[in-house]
């Protein structure tokens, strides 16, 4: 029996083996004998998208088109499958190549060498994690592209790599976060590729990059058989946005032109330009006109491919991804540099770049959570987006934002609004409007635990009717511990808009942190304050008195967003400011140290003034006895008086006035109102 049931085995698996070659029917004169003009058009179209498939560079998006004509008229062809297949996962619409791939196995597993490759990829990308790992497994490393193949050969350890990620993939979805994931709409995409969005701290506006034709003749790239890239920009009216508008010349130009980072007041522009091997550019917007781009300098712009950047919340520091050689640990790397030094750049280290390539990073607000995408750490399958913590000068383990916001595709470019509740991604997905699609991402945090009752539903029925059971307390999502300040800088007087320079000052170190301005046109601001710091906020312009006011944000502090309008005085007789970052302490006339750079702007201003004269006046809330806060007041003027007067500043220019509790600004029936009626402020006595 043995000697007789093997060769029945083989024979049997070789008819088999006969049977499924035999069902790939091939463009040829004996298989369609009865339509000989179907056959030379579709041989025709088969050669029009072999000649795009095999350039070097392949094109195929040229050869996709030609392939499914032909396929039309033979849909039995393997290898026409295969290459169909190839041109998708090379296309906007990966997942379009999984029916292909599995058919063109069925017709004829060994019609192409990298056949089984082909189908891992596209079961991959359609997050079918175990078949996919299956056809890894099947497939072998190949050499440089042939037939239907990939540009870049595939190694072992790229295989071994790609198990890893439907691996990774297959326990992330175990666990999927709990998110929105809403489409920006058609306000906002396009049937084209739209992707890279940067948006504002406060979401009000959102810049992004296009492929869409500019017009009906627009050009396309040569190499990508794309149109090129342009900048586009929309602005929210309530909760929706309105119709993209194309940002134009001078920032847009002839060849691409893309998105990279925004600054948190959206003032501040970071383009890729596709120069002396992709360049980083900068752009500042003037009222209501961006500049013509200007590159950054060569200590970050090199010969090799500078990619995305972010700027830090003080401006005072870019990090930026580069793929140079120089201190790089492979692929594409996270860079930090500071811009008002001279250093260079210094790359973040194996935490969080991998062998693999690093890219689209973005610094929240709070200036110590940082967002990127990589190839390496856990990746599910080409980049993914993580998020890491500063944390005692350290970066934290990178932790994957997890499914379904990574797919087994690439997701990059992730930025999110200053709350950190909503973030914004490019994502290839069913029911989008194109190519890529913009998405906005809502963080809705844990799910809420059920609450269980110990009590027996038969006793209760019969005490007492049955209500709703009892429902857990809602749970928190974590926001960014940051408080946004905004509003507009005008004339006091005038009510017109004003561009003002705005400091931002470390009370504590008497140090100026950074440096913003006004816009120029409507005279809004935006500052980003992260927790942990005393804060005094100073707006200035030429020939207005200086306006202060002060954010004391405790460590922890909770997300906020205020909305502050300042309107500037200038500088005439009977004019009264208060000075928001002078300190004491409670029921004492000593000027704390946080008080030093206030001080220090008052002395400023009377040296720069030498005929103004001032009344330096004290208030005090009305807790308390009348004579006592009249007292303190009074010691207090005098302590500011006394400070200016042994720095230089004459004394008969200065006199001091305590009122007391006499002249509140606000109503002292709660803790907000007493705050303010606690003041230290001068008057224009004379100049």
């Amino acid at each position: 029996m043995q000697r007789i049931f093997l060769p029945v085995i083989l024979i049997a698996t070789s008819l088999l083996a006969i049977s499924a070659r035999a069902q790939s029917v091939e463009f040829s004169k004996d298989e369609f004998a009865a339509d000989k003009q179907g056959l030379k058009e579709a041989q025709r179209e088969l050669k029009a998208g072999n000649e795009a498939y095999q350039a070097d560079p392949a094109h195929y998006g040229e050869a996709l088109p030609h392939y499914l004509t032909a396929q039309q008229f033979n849909a039995n062809n393997a290898a026409l499958n295969v290459k169909i297949g190839d041109c998708y996962l090379h296309s906007g619409t990966k997942t379009l190549a999984l029916p292909y791939l599995q058919k063109a196995m069925k017709l004829d597993p060994a019609s192409s060498p990298r056949l089984h490759y082909l189908l891992a990829r596209a079961l991959h990308l359609s997050a079918k994690w175990a078949e996919a790992a299956k056809e890894y497994q099947l497939s072998s490393p190949t050499g440089p592209r042939d037939q239907a193949s990939e540009n870049e050969p595939v190694t072992a350890e790229d295989l071994a790599r790609r198990i890893r990620e439907c691996h990774n993939g297959q326990e992330l979805e175990k666990s999927p976060v709990r998110v929105f994931i809403d489409n920006a709409g058609p306000a906002v995409n396009s049937a084209y590729s739209d992707y890279g969005p940067v948006v504002t701290a406060d979401e009000a506006t959102l810049l992004f990059t296009s492929r869409r034709p500019t017009g009906p003749n627009a050009p396309k790239d040569p190499s990508t058989d794309g149109y090129f890239e342009d900048i586009y920009q929309t602005v929210a009216r309530g909760r929706a946005w309105q119709p993209a508008t194309n940002l134009g010349a001078p920032v847009n130009s002839a060849g691409h032109d893309a998105t990279v980072g925004l600054a948190p007041d959206g003032q501040r522009l970071l383009v890729y330009a596709d120069e002396n091997g992709g360049d980083l550019r900068e752009s500042e917007l003037q009222g209501t006109t961006w500049t013509k781009t200007q590159r950054l300098p060569g200590r970050i712009n090199s010969k090799y491919h500078e990619s995305s950047a972010a700027y830090s919340p003080d401006g005072r520091t870019l990090y930026f991804v580069s793929d140079k050689p120089e201190g790089g640990r492979g692929g594409r790397d996270i860079y930090r540099i500071d811009l008002a030094g001279k250093g260079q750049p210094e790359n973040l280290g194996p935490t969080i770049n991998t062998p693999y390539g690093e890219e689209g990073v973005f610094l929240m607000p709070d200036g110590k959570t940082l967002y990127f995408s990589s190839e390496g750490h856990n990746s599910m399958g080409g980049y993914d987006i993580f998020k890491s913590t500063l944390r005692d000068g350290q970066w934290s383990e990178p932790e994957n934002l997890g499914w379904p916001i990574n797919t087994p595709d690439d997701d990059v470019f992730f930025v999110t609004s200053a709350s950190g509740r909503h973030g914004y991604y490019s994502s290839d997905r069913p029911g989008g409007l194109g190519s890529k699609d913009i998405y906005r991402i809502t963080f809705l945090g844990p799910e809420k635990p059920p609450v269980l009752s110990e009590e027996s539903p038969l006793l209760a029925s019969r005490l007492a009717p049955l209500t709703q059971p009892p429902l857990a307390p809602p749970v928190a999502v974590a926001t960014a511990q940051v408080t946004i300040l905004k509003g507009t800088v005008t004339d006091a007087t005038t009510r017109q808009p004003l561009e003002a320079t705005i400091e931002l000052v470390d009370n504590a170190a008497s140090q100026v942190i950074a440096s913003f301005h006004s816009n120029a046109t409507s005279g809004n601001y935006l500052v980003s304050l992260p927790s942990g710091t005393n804060y005094g906020i100073v707006v200035r312009q030429e020939g207005y008195l200086f306006h202060s006011e002060n954010f004391d944000l405790p460590a922890g502090a909770a997300y906020a967003e205020v909305v502050k309008d300042i309107p500037l005085k200038k500088l005439e007789v009977g004019v009264i400011v208060v000075l928001n970052n002078i300190f004491f302490d409670t029921g004492k006339a000593t000027l704390r140290p946080e008080s030093t750079a206030e001080l220090e702007r008052l002395q400023a201003l009377l040296s720069a003034q030498p005929a103004i004269r001032l009344e330096m006046a004290g208030h005090t809330d009305n807790v308390g006895k009348p004579a006592a806060n009249q007292d303190l007041s009074q010691r207090r003027a005098q302590a500011v008086v006394a400070y200016l007067a042994t720095h230089g500043i004459a004394a008969d220019r200065l006199t001091a006035a305590g009122y007391g509790d006499t002249r509140p600004v606000t109503s002292n029936a709660n803790a907000a109102g007493r705050q303010l009626n606690r003041r230290t402020e001068f008057k224009v006595t004379g100049k």
